[in-house]
């Protein structure tokens, strides 16, 4: 089936030369697609920032996110008109406003497909246009990854907290009523750390102090963030659920497994658990 060009889904009228694309990517701290499901002021400023050069040069931003799995898939973030600039660079130095009436009910919804060429991640509208096709439509604007389920989850800590912030049902629906040991594992020096939720704290409300404080209150944990930076630690400790159970098992059964699983994957004597 022939690919329908995004050209065929713009404001008849349109201009392509009014526009620069700004082709948002993953910034070594956040993934753009979860600012723009999260966060709409903080995506604004995304699309408000100069570097050094005066890219938004131009009359309107196309902005777009690309997605954390396929690099080829961009969600439309909206258009953006560009009221003012300022000289200083590496800052907010563009003041920038939504256009609600310029393709509006498409924000978060249309995929586009488009491979990426060079480095430059603002384009010129007509030089990149042909080559933008439209992905998919999607009934409901995208609100994050959906839960994958629970032998599933291999999500890093920012991929944790965006989905915190956005409190996100399907995920709280699933972890909160089930105990369970999990691991966290840093996919840089394959060091882990085992954790249990049990007692009245089902796994949602344990990750979600994770979420908050990074650590967790775990003084091993507490090391690597201090040793290597609040933003490595971020993208580099990966949470996955090694075994879960209903609220009504007995929560001494949860630590004998969870002493097994430290055990098994040398989380002591290799890993950053201190008891």
């Amino acid at each position: 089936m022939e690919a329908i060009p995004l050209a065929a889904l713009l404001p008849a009228g349109l201009d392509a030369t009014a526009f620069k694309v700004h082709f948002a990517v993953w910034n070594g701290i956040k993934h753009p697609i979860d600012v723009l499901a999260t966060n709409q002021q903080e995506w604004q400023g995304w699309n408000s920032w100069r570097s050094v050069k005066d890219d938004f040069n131009r009359e309107f931003i196309f902005s777009v996110a690309q997605d954390k799995h396929d690099a080829t898939r961009w969600l439309f973030g909206g258009i953006w008109e560009v009221l003012d600039r300022k000289p200083e660079q590496q800052a907010h130095s563009y003041t920038v406003a939504v256009r609600e009436d310029l393709m509006g009910p498409f924000i978060r919804r249309l995929y586009i497909r488009h491979k990426r060429t060079g480095r430059n991640i603002r384009r010129t509208m007509e030089s990149v246009l042909p080559t933008m096709f439209v992905s998919s439509i999607l009934e409901e604007p995208f609100a994050g990854d959906p839960f994958p389920g629970h032998d599933r989850i291999n999500h890093s800590l920012a991929d944790l907290q965006a989905v915190v912030a956005q409190a996100r049902a399907d995920w709280r629906i699933a972890l909160e009523s089930m105990k369970g040991v999990y691991v966290i594992h840093d996919k840089e020096t394959g060091q882990r750390y085992v954790g249990s939720a049990y007692g009245d704290t089902g796994v949602w409300q344990r990750w979600s102090t994770y979420a908050a404080t990074l650590h967790g209150g775990n003084v091993g944990l507490k090391e690597v963030v201090d040793a290597k930076g609040e933003e490595y630690y971020r993208t580099n400790m990966r949470f996955a659920l090694l075994e879960y159970w209903s609220m009504r098992t007995d929560d001494d059964h949860v630590l004998e497994r969870e002493s097994y699983w430290k055990e098994v994957l040398h989380a002591r004597s290799l890993g950053h658990n201190k008891n």
